[in-house]
């Protein structure tokens, strides 16, 4: 009688704490998450970018990717690895934003390596006045236009923020620290450390992978050791007879995802600068 009693009563407690975990844990899973940590629009609920909005997150980040072959090491979608990341971090150190969707294609042309998928000047141009006018419509007061690739850079991205600035009240601005004062600032500090500098496929490109690529998905970490392209010097890449045809302008034997740590954080550094420069103060 008494080993019964002990075994019904060690079973009632068994299951009273099962299912006490059970519902806690889906108490967990179920809580909502913190209005402070919503910045992806693609992931959120219209209701939770309406709460958003109300609470004074009214500027949208528009950022651009690309798809092109840097070298046998990195994948072709880096950019759009980056970009993310990028505006991402931007969005969260800015703590009024919310990024959009990460547009994957900026002007380029497909090249006798395959890799490369771009498109031109005029769709780009289109597809960001389309993008910031729809922002707008979704109560966003402030739209702030960015990019990862050389592709329109200033002058589509330039074009389209003063067509757009203070069109129904609204302000859009190009920010274009996060890619060639941040990039020109990394290369400073290669240029300061003896690296080689690179244009293409480099160290900035392959590091800033690395240290994204938590995955282990895009870069092939077993081709760094030997992913040497064309030489650049004085800023210009030099071809010869001889030459790799590799994808990469520079040499990027030397990239670590400290490295491109540092410069991921440069890109972001410099973003949220000039962006607070550029939003009205009220």
């Amino acid at each position: 009688m008494r080993i019964g009693s002990v075994s019904h009563s060690l079973l009632m407690l068994i299951a009273g704490g099962t299912a006490s975990l059970i519902l806690a844990a889906g108490s967990a899973r179920a809580a909502p998450r913190a209005q402070a940590d919503l910045v992806e629009f693609e992931k959120m609920t219209w209701v939770e970018v309406k709460s958003a909005l109300a609470a004074g997150k009214t500027t949208a980040l528009i950022y651009t990717g690309g798809v092109e072959e840097r070298g046998p090491q990195d994948a072709n979608g880096g950019h759009n690895l980056m970009a993310h990341a990028t505006v991402e971090a931007i969005a969260r150190e800015l703590g009024n934003a919310i990024f959009l969707p990460v547009l994957p294609y900026t002007p380029n042309d497909a090249e006798s390596i395959p890799g490369t998928i771009g498109i031109t000047n005029e769709l780009l141009a289109a597809m960001l006045e389309r993008i910031t006018e729809q922002a707008i419509l979704n109560g966003f007061r402030n739209v702030i236009l960015m990019g990862d690739h050389a592709g329109g850079q200033p002058q589509v991205y330039e074009e389209v923020a003063k067509k757009l600035d203070a069109r129904d009240g609204a302000r859009v601005f190009y920010c274009d620290q996060v890619y060639r004062a941040a990039n020109d600032a990394f290369d400073q500090y290669l240029a300061q450390h003896g690296y080689p500098l690179s244009l293409h496929g480099g160290i900035p490109d392959t590091s800033e992978m690395m240290y994204l690529d938590k995955d282990n998905t895009w870069v092939r970490r077993d081709l760094v050791s030997s992913a040497v392209g064309d030489p650049v010097v004085d800023g210009k890449a030099q071809f010869g007879p001889h030459s790799p045809q590799n994808g990469i302008l520079g040499d990027a034997r030397r990239s670590t995802a400290e490295l491109g740590k540092r410069a991921f954080d440069m890109k972001v550094d410099f973003a949220v600068r000039q962006i607070r420069s550029l939003l009205p103060t009220s």
